[in-house]
């Protein structure tokens, strides 16, 4: 349910920042809590769907990272047992919506959530200026005494930093940036990164892409395991994800501590030799690449022309706009507490979803259901 800017409250007992996967559910169980009425959710974005609606279109549900149900009303219950077909961009928005409609989860979009500041026991959030139309918000702010963040990743693609990355003289994209694999016809592609994305888009361009030439590389070479994890290897690796954010660090992914599936498109790619890996380059030159490193496949010196640097390499989570509450640990990280790690341990008032265990679709749901309980207790109402 898209409702007017203009109906931004000023006041809140909880605000919810972003109106994805895990702000929806947050907001399901807040209702059910006891605090409808007193929380309203802010989304960046144009429509429902998260940051589904930003994802290419060759990117089908059935190809996609496992879609979870949002509590209360599942994906095939709203689009039908065909929908594993459907583009993600369009399938997960169209859920998303529904889902809102059905809960009469207001959401209030596109309102982009600036900086957020501590204000006497509660919070205030800054609210962007508008940039055009007439149902932008104004510059103004929103005060709660209770926060969710639920802002994802998607607004802050990584880049690592390699000496020469100035200079390179072709193009150089992001996953965040990706359209499809026909913008690659006849060029030579780098493709960077070992997870999901990187290897699924490396083989989409090696075989869609007329006369592209593909080659790989990444920190370290992915294991693909023979088949998919079984549930304790699954809590295992959420655990050694969680354990680093309960001490401060960043977070990692759980994929790579899990490895990948050797799919049967994996397993199809390493027959044709899609899946050639190359250890990180060291360098990046005018024109391509270079390993100063020797190693196996790549003694030193060893130069690699290339027209497109396809950078697969994550996403941080986006939390700028909390820097002001100074929440980061020396060791780079938020130090996290609670039952399922989402209470910030410097400020218990403050729940981050999509932080660490729970930056996935299944663990955004449980994340949503322990915010809005934690909440609760905090506001005694549960």
């Amino acid at each position: 349910m898209e409702a007017g800017d203009e109906n931004v409250r000023p006041d809140s007992d909880v605000l919810v920042i972003g109106g994805g996967q895990a702000g929806l559910s947050a907001a399901y169980f807040l209702d059910r809590f006891g605090l409808g009425g007193r929380y309203q959710v802010l989304d960046r974005s144009p429509h429902p769907g998260g940051a589904w609606q930003y994802r290419w279109p060759t990117l089908t549900l059935a190809g996609a990272n496992h879609v979870h149900d949002l509590p209360g009303y599942g994906l095939v219950e709203a689009l039908g047992v065909d929908c594993d077909q459907f583009p993600a961009a369009t399938a997960v928005p169209d859920y998303f919506g529904r889902y809102e409609d059905k809960f009469g989860l207001t959401v209030r979009r596109p309102v982009r959530v600036n900086s957020v500041h501590h204000d006497g026991d509660g919070f205030r959030a800054h609210i962007a200026a508008p940039t055009a139309g007439p149902c932008s918000p104004r510059a103004s702010a929103v005060t709660a005494r209770a926060l969710i963040n639920a802002t994802g990743t998607w607004d802050r693609p990584f880049i690592p930093h390699i000496p020469g990355i100035a200079d390179f003289g072709g193009r150089q994209l992001h996953t965040h940036d990706y359209t499809g694999p026909g913008e690659f016809a006849g060029k030579r592609v780098l493709v960077v990164g070992a997870g999901i994305s990187a290897i699924g888009l490396l083989i989409e361009i090696a075989r869609e892409a007329p006369g592209v030439t593909t080659f790989w590389c990444s920190r370290t070479e992915p294991y693909f395991r023979p088949g998919p994890f079984n549930p304790a290897e699954g809590r295992a690796a959420v655990a050694r994800v969680e354990e680093r954010v309960r001490a401060g660090l960043p977070p990692t992914s759980v994929v790579s501590v899990t490895g990948l599936s050797r799919t049967p498109a994996i397993a199809a790619a390493q027959r044709d030799g899609i899946l050639a890996w190359r250890p990180m380059f060291t360098r990046i030159t005018e024109t391509g690449v270079c390993w100063d490193r020797g190693g196996p496949d790549t003694p030193a010196g060893t130069e690699l022309d290339v027209d497109v640097i396809f950078w697969n390499t994550g996403f941080r989570s986006a939390l700028d706009h909390l820097a002001p509450l100074h929440l980061r640990a020396p060791g780079g990280g938020i130090t996290m507490t609670g039952r399922l790690a989402t209470t910030v341990a410097a400020d218990p008032r403050v729940q981050l979803l999509g932080y660490g265990p729970s930056a996935s679709t299944i663990g955004a749901n449980r994340a949503g259901r322990e915010a809005a309980r934690n909440v609760a207790e905090i506001l005694g109402t549960h």
